[in-house]
């Protein structure tokens, strides 16, 4: 498995995203996610490089967190600082959103101080309010919808491990109605991959984005699957993801969680139907033991932690294209 940056050899496509927002993966082309893609490689190679890249210089960053986060936090923040800006932690405690003040003027409020809001928070209802009203770009850093600064660092990762899309087969394993999960079905069909998610019964993905994602896959190619069997939605994988099988929000159904997924484990038997060349990604953090085993996690299949560090990448390109003049 390569993990050489010279692999990125993506057509160059222009970007036209200044003023937008970030919300979700299906909100843009097959062509305009490569050229972020493109993008992040570039900022990647730049910052490997120790060359200086302040395209955001003098740019403020407000980043509001109800959903508490490692790379989230300190992907974003760190980005901004590499991009010659700044950025502002808002905790819940820190501000009022939907409690003492209304989204709406909060947005307001904000898009007054800074150049670009991101935010991580539980209801996907409350982003698009957000960024009704705001009059700065809004960057989705995690809904219980959507998580699409992630998936561009998974696509970043499978292309610098696989050196293509096409052609390869991506499997889900886990609650499939999950923001990793429907973001990863947007991507991956926009970029021409095959998916397949085996999730349960009653947790299959969001009827309404799995309709989006067949649709698309008749443009570009590809093919997503949905079953009960995570054996036959592996079988051939090139590509592994899972997740937490109880996310923040969710403590309270943790055993009974426990108990539906126990079946939907990644570990060496159910990778032993997969490509033997297979990469296994996790957006981190895991709990070894329950959705995956540590062998598997730990072992030479495992790309987490250049999945882990593409985040910084990934959103960098985000940024610079939101927020860039």
């Amino acid at each position: 498995m390569s993990n050489a940056l010279n692999v990125m050899k993506m057509k160059q496509n222009p970007l036209t995203l200044k003023g937008t927002d970030f919300i979700k993966v299906s909100d843009y082309s097959s062509e305009t996610l490569t050229a972020l893609l493109e993008q992040a490689y570039e900022m990647k190679r730049l910052q490997k490089e120790g060359i200086p890249h302040p395209y955001l210089s003098g740019k403020i960053l407000g980043m509001v967190f109800e959903k508490s986060s490692t790379r989230t936090r300190v992907s974003f923040q760190v980005g901004m600082k590499q991009l010659g800006g700044d950025a502002i932690f808002l905790s819940k405690n820190d501000i009022q959103l939907g409690r003492g003040e209304t989204i709406s003027d909060t947005a307001k409020v904000l898009s007054r101080y800074v150049d670009g809001i991101m935010i991580r928070t539980f209801e996907h209802e409350k982003i698009l309010e957000l960024a009704e009203h705001a009059d700065v770009p809004v960057i989705n850093g995690l809904t219980d919808l959507h998580h699409p600064a992630q998936t561009l660092a998974d696509l970043l990762t499978i292309y610098e491990h696989k050196g293509q899309f096409k052609g390869l087969k991506l499997c889900y394993v886990g609650d499939g109605n999950n923001n990793v999960c429907h973001s990863l079905i947007e991507g991956a069909v926009l970029v021409g991959m095959d998916v397949s998610v085996a999730s349960p019964e009653g947790f299959e993905p969001n009827a309404e984005i799995l309709g989006w994602a067949i649709q698309q896959a008749e443009v570009t190619g590809s093919s997503v699957t949905v079953t009960v069997s995570p054996e036959e939605a592996v079988k051939g994988a090139d590509v592994i993801v899972t997740d937490v099988w109880t996310s923040m929000g969710q403590e309270e159904e943790k055993e009974a969680r426990h108990q539906i997924f126990k079946p939907y484990q990644v570990n060496a038997e159910l990778c032993g139907q997969a490509d033997p060349d297979y990469i296994f990604l996790h957006c981190l953090p895991a709990h070894r033991g329950e959705e995956v085993t540590a062998d598997i996690i730990d072992g030479p299949h495992s790309v987490v932690f250049d999945e882990a560090e593409n985040r910084l990448h990934a959103q960098k390109a985000i940024l610079k294209n939101l927020l860039g003049s």
